[in-house]
């Protein structure tokens, strides 16, 4: 059996690092990027899951552009750490946190009371919040909803429901829902929401992301002429903690390739 010697090693290790530079160098800059300086003053905006990543981000761009920023999460100490940070990083004190967790329904409906009780108005709703799950096994709420399907579809369509009558208070508003590209695999069994015939974490999260483009379809349908508007969008390749779950084996060498060549 014949081997390569070192020199010719050596040359594909060099092709191999061209190629990743040249990929690492033309997503840069081919990256799309919100460059917006419009002023929020006087606006209310709510995302969900922002204590980190995507979530975090957005709130932090939010309060910088002086808007009123209530961050909904359900860890609390991780919720208030970042809205300390906020404030710190933009000097604007009008960051709040409002504690909801998407997987219990009743969660979501005290989240909303309080929301319709102490706000006025209510001018973008971010549903940022989801979980992947990745090598859990299945979880049912004492609510009887399966969690990943809940955290990703059902709490957000609820919320933005009860909340929705105060947003065309408020308008012109908007809804702004977070899929995934990874929703072109989904095949949505309406015989097995709650994963009671068949569950794989994967399949799952591919049906649940879906499903959110289907409700923000329809509702920017019924919406039209009320002066709110919905729309979703897949975020990109991100760097973010949504793959702690992930075994760690496969989760290290996913992150470590995101940090690179993700936003």
């Amino acid at each position: 059996m014949e081997f390569w010697d070192p020199g010719q090693w050596l040359a594909v290790f060099i092709v191999l690092v061209v190629i990743l530079i040249a990929c690492y160098i033309y997503l840069r800059s081919s990256v799309g990027r919100c460059d917006s300086t419009a002023d929020l003053t006087g606006k209310t905006a709510i995302v969900t899951g922002a204590n980190c990543g995507i979530g975090y981000q957005t709130a932090l761009d939010f309060a910088k552009r002086n808007a009123r920023v209530i961050l909904a999460c359900r860890d609390e100490k991780k919720a208030e750490a970042a809205r300390k940070e906020i404030i710190a990083q933009t000097g604007n004190t009008n960051v709040s946190v409002g504690i909801v967790d998407l997987c219990y329904l009743r969660s979501v409906r005290a989240f909303a009371k309080e929301i319709l009780e102490k706000e006025s108005r209510l001018d973008i709703l971010v549903n940022n919040a989801g979980i992947v799950s990745a090598g859990k096994p299945k979880e049912v709420t004492d609510e009887g909803l399966e969690t990943l399907f809940a955290a990703n579809y059902f709490g957000p369509f609820l919320l933005t429901n009860l909340l929705l009558d105060l947003m065309k208070k408020s308008a012109p508003s908007r809804i702004v829902n977070v899929s995934s590209m990874v929703n072109k695999f989904g095949t949505i069994d309406f015989n097995n929401l709650q994963g009671e015939k068949s569950f794989h974490y994967r399949n799952r999260y591919f049906d649940s992301k879906l499903a959110i483009i289907l409700f923000t379809r329809e509702l920017a349908r019924q919406l039209e002429g009320t002066g709110v508007t919905a729309n979703v969008l897949h975020p990109g390749s991100v760097t973010t903690d949504l793959l702690r779950h992930m075994f760690f084996l496969l989760r290290y060498p996913v992150e470590f390739f995101m940090r690179i060549f993700c936003k």
